[in-house]
């Protein structure tokens, strides 16, 4: 029987959505077992990756119903768990990077899609062919007139970017990371005045941008965002406030990456000097209407002259170190996610 375990938060501002719209339909799910993991339980990512990893199993669809530190969470938990599970991410964030990435399945379409699996994972006809179709009830008023599901879906192999700070793995980042003033800048989230804003209607990933947009002209100018620093030996420019890396599609919705996600040793990374607005303005602008500018990179190692106070975001979810000697992101082929895309 196939086991599906769904990842959420309660305290998210689409909560009411995520279980309006999926949670209450997971019983019409035909030959399958579900699994459920808040996240909310706990306010530590690491506490929350190490507890969703112990509950995972070989052969489990795990689906990330939230916004991308949710999903965070779940990417990070089954590469911990080392078992054979199978993504899927529905979009109930503010900004949804990894659901932007593989293709923004809608409730009623991954459930469509995970029962056909359950029903031939149940058949034993896991190798069908594509065009193979079979009835299902999913709880839709079409389902249950006779529509049918694909018996196969579309998987890929995705590829996420590794951080480790001083020698020591930190994080798998499926999507990007940032170092420096943008990471910083997400710390008012946690801010619980903030939150209580955000969680205000459907229109909270504008609200996100209007608070990061106070947060930069109050503090731009306040302090050295990343100490003088190298990457891979070449001395970066003085007051460098920026590193990012960027492996997904998109990043904080509106500015767009490529397809890194799916090559084992590949991604783009990008410094600037955003401090200044009118090279903000311009990276932006570039990045909507374009592509996020950078390099393609196979790693990438920061090297800081002197042990510094930094601060990293991977998706959402931030962590401030102190004596940082070095930071590298790289990828490791063996270390891969099966995905469900849209």
């Amino acid at each position: 029987m196939q086991r599906i375990f769904v990842v959420y938060n309660k305290r998210s501002s689409n909560y009411v959505r995520v279980k309006d719209e999926f949670l209450a339909k997971l019983p019409n799910l035909q030959s399958c077992t579900i699994g459920k993991y808040d996240v909310s339980q706990s306010n530590d990512f690491d506490k929350n990756v190490s507890m969703l990893s112990k509950c995972l199993e070989n052969g489990d669809i795990a689906i990330a119903a939230g916004g991308d530190a949710t999903a965070s969470i779940t990417v990070n938990a089954i590469l911990k768990s080392g078992k054979d599970v199978t993504l899927a991410v529905l979009p109930y964030g503010n900004f949804n990077d990894l659901a932007r990435t593989l293709g923004m399945l809608t409730a009623d379409k991954l459930l469509w899609r995970v029962a056909g699996m359950s029903r031939r994972r149940a058949s034993g006809a896991w190798q069908g062919e594509d065009e193979r179709r079979s009835p299902v009830a999913t709880g839709r008023a079409d389902a249950a007139q006779g529509e049918t599901v694909p018996t196969r879906t579309r998987h890929s192999n995705f590829y996420p970017l590794d951080i480790i700070i001083d020698g020591t793995h930190w994080r798998y980042a499926a999507c990007y990371v940032t170092i420096g003033m943008t990471a910083e800048a997400v710390a008012i989230f946690d801010d619980p005045k903030i939150r209580k804003q955000m969680q205000k209607g459907r229109k909270s990933s504008w609200r996100s941008y209007l608070q990061l947009a106070k947060w930069y002209f109050k503090n731009r100018h306040k302090k050295i965002f990343i100490p003088d620093f190298k990457i891979n030996g070449k001395p970066q420019p003085h007051k460098t406030s920026d590193y990012a890396a960027v492996n997904g599609k998109s990043m904080s919705r509106v500015m767009k990456g490529g397809n890194d996600y799916l090559k084992p040793d590949v991604f783009r990374s990008e410094t600037e000097k955003t401090i200044s607005f009118p090279r903000l303005f311009i990276l932006m602008a570039r990045s909507i209407l374009k592509r996020t500018p950078g390099r393609d990179t196979t790693g990438d190692t920061l090297i800081f002259d002197k042990p510094a106070t930094i601060a990293l975001q991977c998706e959402g979810e931030y962590r401030t170190f102190t004596d940082v000697k070095t930071i590298e992101i790289r990828k490791d082929p063996k270390k891969c996610l099966k995905v469900i895309r849209n």
